[in-house]
């Protein structure tokens, strides 16, 4: 049984059948709570086809076949121009511990239920850009848009969208995201908040759905204020949009 969007970039939640000892997808472990329930996603570029296995005691194994829809990314191509030009050395040096840091917060895994609930946007606003979204540079692709971008005032409050514990909390900004704020919402399902002008939490700290946690700014490498909300299960890229649902009128 499954809720959610069997699509590119979509998260289900489902309930394993009874007996279930082990659960795969693609041969990947999928963890399963005590009632069952146990949520999966689908990264932007998934196969048109995910194998989901439950290895159940005394029972024969169920495999079922998800038909995952693909979906059409805004690609904005720019035969005029060239990809950005090569990171310098002194870029490198400090991207390396940021890059370690981020993948430790990811690599966290807290027995938290916010996966569980209804995601709230947050923050709401005009969105200003589209998870997935490419620019292709003279035939050459450009790396996709790994989040959905919300353009507010800087300072505007920004909340949990699901409870979680804070992974990271940056002291200083990140030469990309600038303050960066991490969620782990339990069972391999993260959320990243980028370019914040504030962070209102520390790391280790279990926050509530809808508790205040940050403000909307243009750290790092940003045009201009607008919150950067970033979410994976895994190595899988989702789109936040698909469990946040239409963005309602903004306050």
């Amino acid at each position: 049984m499954f809720d959610g969007s069997l699509t590119q970039g979509g998260v289900v939640r489902g309930t394993a059948p009874p007996g279930t000892t082990a659960l795969t997808l693609g041969g990947q472990p999928v963890a399963v709570a005590r009632d069952g329930r146990f949520v999966i996603a689908f990264d932007r570029d998934a196969a048109a086809t995910q194998t989901l296995v439950a290895t159940r005691a005394g029972a024969p194994e169920h495999r079922e076949v998800l038909r995952i829809a693909p979906r059409a990314w805004r690609i904005e191509r720019l035969d005029s121009l060239p990809r950005r030009s090569v990171p310098s050395a002194e870029f490198t040096r400090r991207r390396a511990p940021e890059l370690a840091r981020i993948a430790a917060a990811r690599a966290q895994d807290h027995a938290v239920e916010g996966w569980r609930q209804p995601f709230l946007w947050p923050v709401t606003g005009r969105i200003s850009g589209l998870f997935g979204a490419q620019r292709v540079y003279r035939g050459e692709p450009g790396a996709y848009h790994s989040g959905v971008d919300v353009a507010r005032p800087p300072g505007t409050p920004i909340v949990a969208p699901a409870d979680g514990v804070v992974t990271l909390a940056t002291a200083s900004p990140f030469t990309l995201e600038g303050n960066l704020l991490m969620l782990d919402h339990g069972m391999g399902l993260n959320s990243a908040f980028l370019h914040l002008s504030r962070i209102d939490v520390a790391e280790g700290d279990r926050v509530r759905r809808g508790q205040p946690i940050g403000a909307v700014g243009s750290s790092g490498r940003a045009t201009g204020p607008h919150l950067h909300w970033s979410m994976k299960w895994h190595n899988a890229r989702i789109d936040p949009l698909l469990l946040a649902g239409p963005m309602p009128a903004a306050e």
